[in-house]
């Protein structure tokens, strides 16, 4: 566990624990089920002992990532301006921001890590779900299907997009076009 702050309960996040979750994020990302707690060690330049100070097992890295994740999301939603972007601008910003994330976390993903679903709805799918909402009273997207399962749809393009950029088939601006263009457009031909 994190070293705790003098009042006590707070993680103190310091250089030593972001180091350690941004060398996880890319020794997970390259090397996926493989990496283990000693590569991690080495790629944040920490001792092993101290990588198991702040997190005394995978299990404990990988929640704690997808913490950082999450943040990360939702500080690229937040900086994207959704509120004030037209609806198809703002689609794209979310697909931009979160395949960004996604491609950064990969290992997140392939292992099923998710971080709490409260947090989930509040920082990432409330922002979201104004955007779909407005697009829905906009007559930009058809008032037939709910809110929650175009939000449902959305994801599975943006799945699909983090899979192609996994894969190496797509870059990240690619993917995003790709999965935003899909997304508003479906996929017939203009």
């Amino acid at each position: 566990m994190p070293p705790r702050s003098a009042a006590g309960g707070v993680p103190r996040y310091d250089r030593t624990a972001a180091a350690i979750l941004d060398a996880a994020a890319r020794a997970l990302s390259e090397h996926g089920r493989s990496a283990n707690m000693a590569e991690v060690a080495a790629a944040a330049g920490v001792s092993r002992a101290t990588l198991y100070r702040y997190y005394p097992d995978r299990e404990a890295l990988l929640d704690a990532l997808a913490s950082h994740a999450l943040a990360d999301a939702a500080a690229r939603l937040a900086d994207a301006g959704l509120e004030r972007a037209p609806v198809e601008d703002a689609i794209e910003r979310i697909v931009r921001a979160l395949t960004a994330v996604g491609d950064r976390y990969a290992v997140l993903l392939r292992e099923q890590i998710e971080a709490d679903p409260a947090e989930i709805e509040r920082l990432v799918a409330t922002p979201m779900r104004a955007v779909f909402a407005r697009g829905v009273e906009g007559g930009l997207f058809r008032p037939d299907i709910p809110v929650d399962v175009l939000m449902e749809l959305f994801g599975g393009a943006l799945i699909a997009a983090l899979k192609l950029i996994e894969r190496r088939r797509l870059g990240i601006e690619e993917a995003s076009a790709a999965a935003a263009s899909v997304f508003l457009d479906g996929a017939r031909a203009r």
